[in-house]
């Protein structure tokens, strides 16, 4: 049988009840629709987790105090609020460590802020100059803190947008003007560029000032409760790690490493643990979705399977002139297919488009991929094949005398 004569039959075959074909084409529409929108779903929530992990900082590692490990426990007890880290660790994983770039140690608490009859509640970071290189932080206005401020106790103030907002009004000019903080004048020196919240704070809703002055006014002592670490190379992450924490047990004298007083966040840990966690995310949607597409495999079959039972009296009369069952199963095979291939196809624009229209209400981010896509159109071809293969099988081998016999 010529290829142009298979086409041609099967777009008769078709054709030939639109309802019924155009009904069994919705079903595998609706299972590659759904599989390309969920999937694009949990690949865009993945980018987006991804995104927000290392906009807090680039190669970067997070050193707190407080991890301190009994023998035979996992449980870390105090993290975060032990007082074991120094700006003197900060200077001596600068001076020390080859791999690292930069640090940033800060010391940080929640304080209610007043500034002309407005007040808020938010977090207030000591830090030092190195801090917007190391946690990718860009002012929009004004100047961060400097080497001097920090030398002099200044009492001066960088806003997260967010905080200028809540204190003094959406998008004022607030430069120049003072806030209060534990009752002490801050000034303000500059407002940084929004970045938007992420898993681990908004920097948006906070003020930036001077380390010494953050120590001396705000936490009344010379402890920081993080020192934030910028590696040079991201493949030098886990050996800049390691070498921060031989340092850190020689400076605070402790020979046994599972009794450590710190602990490290890995960045790059952090995000192979998140994209891990999506993955399975985006695989679970897609396993959910591409249950539709199983249902609509059974329908081309049961479709399929009436047809080759209208249809039996054609196929005794094809068989009895010397059609072979070669060309027989050929034919009710690419109409399995045919059928599959178009509702793939429509499968994929209305599955692309509605993933588009959830990304541009800003309903849920979503992202799509290429071999989403492909592997999506690559099922729908095989189930044509594999739920319209009993069917043309069994018309082939239908005998002639029976199936010219039947009414």
């Amino acid at each position: 049988m010529k290829t142009s004569d298979l086409i041609e039959e099967t777009y008769i075959a078709l054709s030939a009840n639109k309802a019924r074909s155009g009904l069994t084409i919705l079903g595998i529409v609706i299972g590659i629709s759904s599989v390309i929108t969920m999937v694009s779903i949990g690949q865009g929530a993945q980018a987006a987790i991804e995104s927000n992990i290392q906009s807090i900082g680039s190669n970067l590692l997070i050193v707190m105090p407080g991890a301190q490990r009994g023998p035979g426990t996992q449980i870390s007890s105090g993290r975060g609020e032990a007082r074991t880290l120094t700006a003197g660790d900060a200077e001596a994983i600068t001076e020390n460590i080859f791999d690292v770039g930069a640090t940033a140690p800060e010391v940080s608490g929640r304080y209610q802020v007043v500034a002309k009859g407005k007040n808020t509640n938010t977090s207030v970071v000591g830090t030092t100059p190195e801090y917007p290189s190391v946690r990718n932080v860009e002012m929009a206005e004004g100047n961060f803190i400097t080497a001097q401020n920090i030398k002099s106790l200044s009492k001066v103030a960088v806003l997260g947008p967010t905080a200028r907002d809540d204190l003094f009004g959406e998008g004022a000019d607030a430069i120049g003007q003072s806030i209060k903080i534990r009752g002490m004048e801050f000034r303000i020196i500059g407002i940084t560029e929004t970045k938007g919240g992420s898993g681990f704070g908004s920097q948006d809703d906070m003020i930036f000032v001077p380390l010494s002055s953050a120590q001396k006014f705000l936490s009344g002592n010379d402890y920081v409760t993080t020192i934030n670490v910028q590696v040079s190379d991201s493949n030098m992450m886990a050996s800049a790690q390691e070498n921060i924490t031989s340092l850190l047990l020689e400076r605070h004298r402790i020979s046994n490493p599972s009794l450590a007083d710190f602990s490290i966040l890995n960045q790059a840990d952090i995000i192979a643990t998140a994209s891990s966690v999506a993955e399975t995310l985006t695989i679970l949607l897609g396993a959910i979705a591409g249950i539709s597409l199983l249902v609509g495999g059974i329908g081309i079959m049961n479709m399929m399977l009436t047809t080759v039972t209208e249809r039996t009296r054609e196929i005794g009369l094809r068989k009895a002139i010397g059609g072979k069952k070669k060309d027989i199963n050929l034919q009710f095979l690419a109409e399995a297919v045919m059928l599959t291939f178009l509702g793939g196809l429509v499968g994929v624009l209305l599955g692309w488009t509605a993933s588009f229209v959830i990304s541009y209400f800003g309903i849920l981010g979503t992202r799509i991929s290429a071999p989403s896509v492909f592997l999506a159109f690559g099922v729908s071809a095989l189930i044509g094949v594999v739920f319209g293969y009993y069917p043309a099988r069994k018309a082939a081998n239908m005998s002639p005398i029976d199936a010219l016999r039947y009414e």
